[in-house]
């Protein structure tokens, strides 16, 4: 498995030889470090992990510092650890944006934008109670009834209702490489990215 760490940078438009406009999101990818190699012998599971972003002197531990020179690197921000990844990668390696090609279908992990605590219209697409008659002015967006009466006397589990919305991990697949600056280590991927501008995805294949 393929894997680099990156930052969403924002959004454009690039055109092709046809004219025809696609919408992409940039995303800065790597270059990340290897700085731990796990293997069946050591560790019980084959793993690399990857880390990307400076990070300063003063916020770094001791124990990341020390952690970090065993691979010739300062100390960084984020780190993963991919299981299953490039064995023939090692400790003090890195990897760039260089190991996908325009036109590969990659899956992307982030964190969606967090919406705070909302409704069921806007949480789950409820559409409310339509029309307003009878002195019904305030009941729109109402979640309506919850089901509990004499009987079940209870809320069942899982009940649909206003929560803290957003913010959760998700995996989206199948996303398509456009293209590819190696020179300013930016990836332009075609579809739907999560997480708002500046937040840290995982590219795999």
């Amino acid at each position: 498995m393929k894997s680099i760490i990156g930052k969403k940078v924002g959004m454009t438009s690039i055109f092709d030889n046809n004219g025809k406009q696609t919408a992409v999101t940039i995303i800065e990818a790597g270059p990340c470090v290897v700085t731990q190699k796990k293997t069946t012998e050591t560790d019980g599971y084959n793993a690399l992990q990857l880390a990307f972003g400076d990070k300063k002197e003063k916020h770094t531990l001791r124990s990341e510092k020390n952690h970090h020179a065993k691979a010739n690197t300062a100390a960084k921000k984020h780190i993963k650890e991919i299981r299953d990844s490039e064995s023939d990668k090692n400790v003090g390696d890195t990897i760039t944006v260089e190991i996908f090609a325009e036109g590969d279908k990659v899956d992307v992990v982030g964190t969606t934008k967090g919406k705070g605590f909302q409704g069921v219209v806007k949480r789950h697409g409820f559409h409310g109670v339509g029309g307003q008659s009878h002195g019904q002015h305030d009941r729109s967006r109402a979640p309506g009834s919850i089901g509990g009466s004499s009987y079940p006397a209870r809320v069942f589990k899982g009940m649909r209702m206003a929560g803290r919305m957003g913010q959760d991990k998700v995996q989206v697949k199948g996303l398509k490489v456009v293209k590819i600056f190696p020179e300013k280590n930016y990836l332009l991927i075609s579809g739907s990215v999560p997480g708002h501008n500046g937040s840290i995805v995982l590219i795999q294949k």
